[in-house]
């Protein structure tokens, strides 16, 4: 995935998730789904961080993996 790709999965998953938390109230399939959204752009937002970072540094962007949920939802913010 390259870098415009993951700025485009990144916009839809705010979009989605600017959506879902428009009503004050929600499922439990709602709260589910927005945890996933959250998770999966932290999943995007450090694939692309790598990316960038492997280009600056004169590596190959495309050899950035995602990584695994449980690692990007440990990050601090």
């Amino acid at each position: 995935m390259d870098e415009k790709d993951l700025l485009s999965r990144i916009s839809q998953l705010v979009e989605e998730e600017h959506t879902l938390r428009e009503t004050t109230e929600h499922t439990e399939e709602q709260r589910i789904r927005m945890g996933k959204l959250e998770a999966d752009l932290d999943q995007c937002w450090d694939l692309l961080r790598q990316r960038r970072a492997k280009r600056q540094y004169d590596e190959n962007p495309d050899e950035a993996q995602a990584r695994p949920e449980s690692t990007v939802e440990s990050y601090l913010q």
